[in-house]
């Protein structure tokens, strides 16, 4: 959401930060819608002054003994024309702020322009991708040989884009969830927290998924959300509040389920684990004051690479372009993990610094100590990682020519200490 006053000092700004996105000009419209409503409430605060006086005057003749009938009855027309007043006034901010909030958030000054991810920027690799002496496969087929990988009965009881782990498998699942969750709390200084996974319309628009995204989400009978990231409830609980500025930044993390429709991905990664209905995922969000927002966005990364350091997989963090990022995204980094059984990069993460985007939405704001002026906090978010992804990475990464897989040491207090998974139950 934008402020509707820095628009007007600032339009061809504005309009420049859009067509950065690939929109047309926008300002002169919100501006002119701007006026109307400010024109709106104009009238009907005149018509309250208009009826104040003749309110004065009725007294003032009953005061005397006089006759106010005719007086009383323009105070009640009056009131029946500020309600009208009020009320087309109400209707043109309600039209503004649905146009506001159909926009999404401008283009931080170093993101690069471009129509999609072949204008992402690589910003900087680690590791080392393995070398095989055999041809590596893809995640679902080392788990379907494993016997605990099943797409078919989870088609069964649910559809397609589910999946049914079993036995070491599951087991690695959990483990890497805790694995993560461990990290960030013990050495990332995150706190942990357990979040509701329905939510309703306002929580779903405070974060910007509704009104624009609502086909990407699923909705139950009674009107709530099932939430496509964690980061939707933990950036809302300061939605509303005014934070003392001591209590930022204010760092926390969730492994939680995640619900999306997939709307739109027909034909995409219909094979395994990448795009799933439901998946798990360990999620950090940062609320902060703007004068280090970015220098969290760049910790907040450095968090999520951590993961991947840690488990020993080879990924590469790109930048994304104008065309690529998301729609409350001022910058965004991805962190893609290398699948040999693709031979390609995967995303895995997304960090991203919403600025006040996401607070003006929400009205979220912090007070500095001694100042009576409130300001918007700025928040982010970014996966810590994707749980089931993750998965996949150690699934194709440590891949053996017999069809087990190697748990990764980082892992192995976490499964017992298991050290290889075998079709034979290890």
């Amino acid at each position: 959401m934008f402020d509707i006053k820095w628009i007007r000092d600032n339009p061809d700004e504005f309009d420049a930060g859009l067509a950065r996105r690939g929109l047309g000009p926008q300002a002169q419209a919100l501006i002119d819608l701007d006026a109307k409503h400010r024109a709106l409430q104009t009238k009907a605060q005149e018509i309250q002054a208009e009826r104040n006086t003749l309110s004065k005057e009725v007294g003032a003749l009953k005061a005397k003994g006089e006759d106010a009938d005719a007086l009383i009855a323009k105070v009640s027309q009056s009131k029946d024309a500020e309600m009208e007043a009020e009320k087309e006034a109400d209707a043109a901010t309600a039209v503004l702020n649905a146009a506001l909030s159909e926009l999404p958030n401008l283009p931080a000054a170093d993101v690069p322009d471009g129509k999609d991810e072949s204008a992402n920027v690589e910003i900087r690799t680690w590791g080392d991708k393995p070398k095989f002496d055999f041809a590596p496969k893809e995640h679902f087929d080392i788990g379907e040989a494993l016997g605990l990988m099943d797409f078919e009965t989870a088609a069964k009881i649910s559809g397609a884009r589910f999946v049914l782990l079993s036995g070491a498998l599951a087991h690695m699942e959990r483990a890497l969830a805790n694995f993560m969750l461990d990290l960030h709390t013990t050495e990332h200084e995150l706190t942990e927290v357990n979040p509701p996974a329905l939510v309703n319309d306002a929580t779903m628009y405070g974060t910007g998924q509704l009104p624009k995204f609502g086909e990407d989400l699923f909705k139950t009978e009674d009107g709530l959300w099932l939430i496509p990231t964690a980061e939707v409830p933990l950036t809302n609980i300061v939605a509303g509040h005014i934070i003392e500025a001591d209590y930022l930044p204010k760092r926390m993390t969730a492994m939680t389920w995640c619900f999306r429709s997939e709307a739109g991905s027909a034909g995409k990664d219909t094979r395994g684990m990448i795009r799933q209905h439901q998946f798990t995922k360990v999620e950090m969000v940062t609320v902060c004051t703007p004068e280090t927002s970015w220098d969290e966005l760049e910790r907040m990364t450095n968090c999520a690479e951590e993961v991947l350091k840690r488990l020993g997989l080879a990924y590469r963090t790109v930048m994304l372009s104008t065309g690529d990022m998301g729609f409350g995204a001022q910058k965004t980094y991805d962190i893609e993990v290398w699948l040999p059984g693709q031979d390609k990069y995967r995303e895995i993460s997304s960090c991203s610094n919403c600025g006040d985007f996401q607070a003006r939405r929400m009205k979220a704001r912090f007070k500095a100590k001694g100042e009576k002026k409130t300001q918007f906090v700025h928040t982010l978010n970014g996966s810590g990682l994707a749980v089931g992804r993750t998965l996949v990475a150690v699934l194709e990464n440590y891949q053996q020519a017999d069809g087990s897989v190697v748990v990764p040491e980082v892992l192995r207090p976490y499964m017992g200490g298991l050290e290889v998974i075998t079709a034979d139950g290890g």
